[in-house]
């Protein structure tokens, strides 16, 4: 079984931790979403192709990268500028990409920012940015029905996070990770904990909710945008948070696309690694 080997990388931009697997295979890049870093991949890099070199960064905020206090910076935009530093820094040139919850926001707006770059896409359980239409009817959804399982989204755009957290660690990442779908790795959960423990972290993790309101306004200026390169979104259909109807008119928002459905929740690289890698494995071979 394949380990990533942890490092810091050093940008323009901050100070960032990768995990990388090494290798001189065609890197995948592995974007991870909240309340996670990029050791949500580690189960999937087990069953991936040797041929494929992971490099998985934790984002701003999270895992072991700066703790930077500008809310600005948390913006996806920026973030995906973030990413593209690190991997100009480490000489990677063209790349596939793969993105699950925020991190799968923050690989759109990579593909957006160098779709040359892009080889291939992969987008996890997260809505599409360019799908205004879309949206707009799950928002409507929301509107008409209970919208209890997005409570945490609206409790985050508060200041209590780094006030009620601390110390409440366990709790906290326990209800979301169990909550949200199926069984949970135990090492994976611990890492996590560990994460959030860092002081800072509940506000910088809570800054990826901050930004909404600035991000949604970028992205209705993508309507009609369209993704150039091979994609394919694998979603997991017992998600309560991302439910499939975010996949209505999903085929406008990419040139080519395929959809893989998983019985998992919402953490299905964690859930279900064996499937997704397969999933993976083929998309990336074709």
């Amino acid at each position: 079984m394949r380990h990533m080997k942890g490092d810091f990388v050093t940008t323009p931009r901050g100070r960032f931790h990768v995990r990388d697997t090494g290798g001189d295979g065609q890197p995948v890049v592995m974007l991870h979403g909240w309340p996670e870093d990029g050791y949500c991949w580690q189960h999937v890099a087990h069953h991936l192709d040797p041929r494929w070199r992971v490099i998985a960064p934790d984002l701003l905020g999270l895992g072991d990268s700066e703790r930077n206090p500008d809310q600005d910076r948390y913006r996806k935009q920026e973030l995906a500028q973030d990413v593209v530093s690190v991997l100009d820094e480490m000489g990677i040139g063209d790349f596939f990409l793969v993105g699950h919850d925020w991190g799968g926001v923050v690989a759109q707006e990579v593909a957006v920012a160098i779709p040359e770059r892009v080889g291939k896409l992969i987008i996890m359980n997260i809505a599409l940015i360019n799908n205004l239409k879309g949206n707009m009817e799950v928002i409507e959804n929301l509107r008409q029905k209970s919208s209890f399982f997005i409570w945490y989204q609206h409790f985050q755009q508060t200041e209590l996070p780094g006030k009620l957290i601390p110390g409440n660690e366990s709790a906290w990442l326990g209800y979301f990770l169990r909550a949200w779908g199926g069984e949970f790795p135990a090492d994976s959960m611990q890492e996590y904990i560990r994460m959030y423990s860092i002081p800072g972290t509940p506000d910088t993790a809570a800054n990826y909710y901050r930004t909404m309101g600035e991000d949604a306004k970028r992205w209705a200026t993508l309507a009609g945008h369209k993704y150039p390169m091979p994609a394919l979104y694998i979603y997991g259909n017992q998600d309560v948070v991302i439910t499939p109807d975010y996949l209505n008119h999903h085929e406008a928002c990419f040139e080519q696309v395929r959809v893989a459905e998983i019985e998992a929740g919402h953490f299905l690289q964690e859930e279900k690694p064996e499937q997704v890698a397969r999933e993976m494995n083929a998309f990336f071979a074709e």
